[in-house]
């Protein structure tokens, strides 16, 4: 079981019990306590968990209430649900920024880890609804090429979309979400305002985001009337996994591409990449940023390279408690217009870029 089903189970058994032990709820899994330790040691500090000895129980304000029957009236209108696709990567700020906003109203917040399977987002919502939330935050793994009305549109409850862009035809959803596009010009920018002209992009094109960050830099470049570098320009990750050989295979075509001075300058997505990519060039005995200058994509952990990364940065706290606040306003006035909000990301200016 991985990390994100091991939280998604513990946060479900918290919240019927109230509480629970570490030790017997490694004994259940089959998976050692200290394993369960770091898992509600991680629950904890998104302030969904209280640690207490042996064990974890929900936060005190979740817990305070009245009878059976008050308590779910008041989950019916203090409550919300939140869905996101991962609990350990981009997610956690969008997590915490939406926990903050609804604590500051008086709102519990319940959470669902979908490990970006449609299917499970589908029975979280249905669990979440059932437990009585009053409306959800969604980000569904699946919104580009979706055609015609979406599942999450017929739920029973209001629902805004986190960090995806519905499809023109998707005329009801509303949405709250980072301008990747904005974003990756930004970047392109930057590595052209700083000399560089044959910028190549490295992309994960198996993301929701990708297409908006491709999108971006193909603007970039238009808007300086340069064209993308030929053949080296995209280098599509896709969703291979490191060590797997189209993987190595990719980053070698750029490495090859540096080394031809095809490539002087390149946006990577996402970190993790970068960071690898970084070694293989070091390896080559080519330098960053004299032979090529790196921008990376997320900003989760850019800066903590040993050269830091310049790096993209999503405003995910900032898009956690925006999203709360479109939700409320959809529950407070259900009639009024719809809205789609768009966050500007930051550009981050770090050693892997400087002039």
């Amino acid at each position: 079981m991985h990390a994100e089903e091991r939280h998604q189970v513990i946060l479900r058994r918290v919240r019927e019990q109230g509480s629970m032990r570490v030790t017997d709820f490694a004994a259940e899994l089959g998976v050692s306590p200290v394993t369960v330790r770091k898992d509600v040691e991680v629950l904890a500090e998104q302030g969904l968990l209280v640690r207490v000895h042996g064990g974890a129980m929900l936060p005190k304000d979740w817990t305070e209430g009245a009878t059976p029957a008050a308590e779910a009236v008041e989950r019916r209108t203090q409550a919300l649900g939140l869905i996101v696709p991962s609990s350990a990567y981009y997610y956690p700020e969008v997590i915490k920024g939406a926990r903050e906003a609804a604590e500051a109203r008086g709102i519990r917040l319940l959470l669902g880890v979908s490990a970006y399977d449609p299917e499970t987002e589908k029975v979280q919502a249905e669990q979440l609804i059932a437990e009585g939330v009053a409306g959800l935050l969604l980000a569904p793994s699946e919104t580009r090429g979706a055609v015609g009305r979406q599942w999450y549109e017929d739920l029973d409850v209001p629902v805004v979309l986190v960090e995806r862009r519905p499809e023109q035809g998707d005329a009801a959803a509303e949405h709250v979400g980072t301008d990747h596009a904005y974003g990756a010009r930004l970047a392109v920018r930057h590595l052209l305002d700083g000399g560089r002209r044959r910028v190549a992009l490295l992309l994960r094109t198996g993301t929701p985001t990708a297409p908006w960050i491709q999108e971006g830099y193909l603007a970039g470049m238009r808007a300086a009337g340069l064209d993308a570098p030929e053949d080296t320009a995209f280098i599509d990750l896709s969703n291979y996994d490191v060590g797997e050989p189209a993987y190595e295979q990719a980053l070698e075509e750029f490495v090859r591409g540096v080394r031809d001075r095809a490539i002087d300058a390149a946006l990577v997505h996402t970190d993790n990449d970068a960071m690898l990519l970084l070694q293989r060039l070091r390896a080559a005995s080519l330098s960053v940023p004299g032979d090529v200058a790196l921008v990376s994509y997320d900003d989760e952990v850019a800066e903590l390279a040993d050269l830091p990364l310049s790096a993209v940065a999503p405003s995910k706290h900032e898009v956690g408690a925006t999203a709360v606040e479109l939700l409320l306003l959809r529950l407070a006035e259900p009639g009024r217009p719809r809205r789609r909000i768009a966050i500007l990301p930051e550009l981050r200016v770090r050693a892997s870029s400087e002039a």
